[in-house]
């Protein structure tokens, strides 16, 4: 088990409630996860996160299953929704 920080922009900050938090997990699917269970969060934070791009430490996640993603200790991840007119 891995601790590190998951940083939102834009309508994932919004969906999320926070600019960051703590992560505790092995992969990136069990991180993003446990972060769909945080109190509070409803059915948008799901889509957003489900649109979104993710980066490991500044590498792009890309199309490779979230279960292969393992995270690092002290690592971030970065969750990208889709930007209007970019």
């Amino acid at each position: 088990m891995a601790q590190g920080t998951i940083r939102y922009w834009a309508a994932a900050k919004a969906a999320a409630g926070v600019h960051e938090e703590p992560y505790d997990a092995v992969t990136l699917a069990d991180a993003l996860a446990r972060a769909a269970r945080v109190d509070g969060r409803d059915a948008d934070f799901g889509r957003v996160i489900g649109r979104s791009s993710f980066l490991v430490d500044g590498v792009p996640v890309g199309k490779r299953p979230h279960e292969a993603i393992e995270l690092p200790e002290g690592g971030v991840v970065e969750v990208l929704p889709p930007f209007a007119g970019g």
